[in-house]
């Protein structure tokens, strides 16, 4: 189900008012019921990946509350971490690592691989499969502790808002959120209103602006040669606003749902394209996921304390 469909016009409003009028401590299991059936709109089968990820990571947090050595819980954290990565691995990347081996065997004139396993790619695998593993870093680095209610847990993983495009959140800031939410204001007249236009916004980003560049784009980025020096630089800025536009529209209608429903959502676009240099133009451009490679990637191996070969 995507934001700017029919389909999410009539499940959208139908999920909030339900959501505002029933009891609070069931305002998790309906949001945690309405984002399964957010994902398994686009494909009832791949529910499985999402539920899977959900119930290693759950576990595994577990574990490492409950394991004492060091050695131990690190191999926990391996184990978390290896089977995510595979089943994200063998869904995203396994043809194209056939089509690699392949063109490497000809290139030796060992033939081709010809077999491809033609997997349909789950929306919004690697958004889940990173949050779920943040997770998990978490609470082996004793940030958090484990969340020992699978339900909340869960929602954590597959909140619609933010399943398919992000912004990738972590545990301090979402989760705690659902921790919290019987706690939270049932009906703030001024944050619904302000998440709404933040919808209307990230919708005329996405429809007026991205959609109708990218007919232009298209039209020349296909067929390239037919068309002149002018036409394709024209092409190329239009693209530049093409995908911020869609990528930045839809994480809008993400945050604007998000408080809709009484949750905030961390900003993932700072106006990228007034950056001074790359590095501040990552600092301004998918922040959630940047941020994520820094603290979970980029620092643990080192960053730039262990000189230049490591960095």
């Amino acid at each position: 189900m995507l934001f700017n469909s029919i389909d999410f016009l009539i499940f959208f409003p139908i999920v909030t008012s339900i959501y505002f009028v029933i009891p609070k401590k069931l305002r998790n299991l309906w949001l945690l019921i309405s984002s399964y059936y957010f994902y398994m709109s686009w494909n009832p089968r791949y529910v499985i990946l999402i539920a899977v990820s959900t119930v290693i990571t759950f576990i595994s947090a577990l574990l490492l509350e409950t394991v004492k050595g060091k050695h131990e819980k690190k191999l926990v954290l391996a184990a978390s971490l290896v089977s995510n990565l595979a089943i994200l691995g063998v869904f995203k990347y396994a043809d194209f690592a056939l089509q690699s081996l392949s063109s490497v065997a000809s290139y030796l004139g060992l033939g081709t691989i010809e077999r491809r396993l033609d997997l349909l790619l789950p929306v919004g695998i690697s958004f889940y499969t990173f949050q779920a593993l943040s997770y998990t870093f978490d609470v082996y680095r004793g940030n958090i502790k484990a969340e020992k209610n699978i339900f909340r847990y869960a929602l954590f993983v597959s909140f619609f808002p933010q399943l398919v495009a992000g912004p990738i959140e972590r545990s301090g800031n979402l989760l705690c959120q659902i921790q919290k939410v019987r706690e939270t204001e049932l009906w703030n007249f001024e944050r619904v209103r302000d998440g709404l236009l933040l919808m209307a916004w990230g919708l005329f980003q996405k429809l007026v602006i991205a959609d109708r560049a990218s007919l232009l784009v298209n039209q020349v980025y296909n067929n390239y040669e037919n068309y002149g020096f002018v036409e394709l630089l024209l092409a190329s800025v239009l693209f530049a606003f093409q995908i911020y536009c869609d990528f930045s529209g839809y994480t809008d209608v993400a945050r604007g749902a998000a408080q809709v429903l009484g949750f905030s959502l961390t900003h993932n676009f700072r106006q990228p394209y007034f950056a001074t240099s790359i590095k501040d133009f990552w600092r301004r451009w998918h922040i959630s996921l940047t941020l994520w490679f820094t603290d979970y990637l980029y620092i643990p191996l080192g960053g730039s304390r262990k000189g230049i070969f490591r960095k």
